[in-house]
């Protein structure tokens, strides 16, 4: 490959694979300390977040909407579970079968951490100049987001 190909092939446009990918990390990164002074990590808002209709869901169901592997949400589950902001059923048929429910208490947790991402998230659009999701995904990806 002549040094010219090298060169065309080094400034091409990054995939949207890389966009995407640069753009939710430093969205989880910035909304994560966010939570931290909520004293909530990011997949622990994403689980509350899952059980917020307040239907219960079954572990296995969490795991795969959230793509938490199994032993992660456990844990992630337990620590709400100490906190009081969810508890666990077992199915009445099935002994193996747990759901997780939304406590009240983790109800009106959820409604704080909700209002802390939405003001993060109107503040990092609000660094963007268009509503237009391309250009809101090409901001983010070239720059970090300073909500």
């Amino acid at each position: 490959m002549s040094a010219g190909k090298v060169a065309e092939q080094a400034v091409a446009p990054p995939l949207l694979i890389e966009m995407l990918t640069v753009a939710q990390r430093r969205l989880a990164r910035t909304l994560t300390l966010a939570l931290a002074e909520e004293d909530c990590t990011f997949d622990q808002w994403l689980v509350l977040r899952a059980l917020g209709d307040g239907a219960g869901r079954p572990m296995g169901e969490l795991a795969q909407t959230l793509l938490i592997p199994q032993a992660s949400l456990t844990r992630i589950v337990d620590s709400l579970v100490d906190g009081g902001w969810l508890y666990r059923r077992q199915s009445g048929t099935d002994r193996r079968r747990i759901t997780a429910h939304l406590s009240r208490r983790g109800h009106d947790r959820l409604t704080r951490l909700t209002a802390l991402a939405e003001a993060h998230e109107a503040a990092v659009r609000a660094t963007c100049a268009s509503d237009d999701p391309a250009a809101l995904l090409t901001h983010l990806a070239a720059g970090p987001p300073r909500p």
